[in-house]
């Protein structure tokens, strides 16, 4: 069942803490995408700085091949690219669309100007990614 781009906002672990007014004003930035069955949404290794960095399906699947296997399945609510959003590095995965789908997403340059206008909004998105650092490096931890 397809799912507002404010709701899916929730699922997201970097805008979760978000106010629902805050979640609902980053969401009417976002620029609404469809896709046809079979397309190509963002390649492995180009750059996700240059073109639209971060997306929120909102109806129908898509499969993340990395390398030529598909490693995930995407549904409503799923996301990606939130490491674009800080970081112009190379997709780790291409994502592919299993069926007409609809998204949002916008570019790191719409998500820094949306920060730089509210900036109530960029404290709890640092104290986020604070939290997701150190949990990654508990996580290297336990495992090294």
């Amino acid at each position: 069942m397809p799912i507002d781009c404010a709701e899916a906002l929730t699922r997201v672990p970097l805008f979760a803490p978000l106010e629902e007014a805050e979640r609902t004003r980053l969401a009417d930035e976002m620029h609404e995408l469809g896709f046809e069955s079979g397309s190509t949404i963002v390649r492995q290794g180009e750059r996700g700085a240059r073109v639209l960095a971060f997306f929120v399906l909102v109806d129908g699947e898509a499969a993340v091949v990395r390398d030529g296997d598909v490693v995930a399945q995407l549904r409503p609510g799923d996301f990606f690219g939130e490491i674009g959003l800080f970081r112009d590095v190379p997709r780790t995965a291409t994502v592919r669309a299993e069926t007409d789908l609809r998204c949002f997403a916008f570019s790191a340059w719409d998500f820094r100007r949306f920060v730089e206008g509210h900036p109530q909004i960029a404290w709890q998105l640092l104290e986020t990614l604070a939290e997701r650092v150190a949990a990654n490096d508990e996580a290297a931890n336990r495992s090294g």
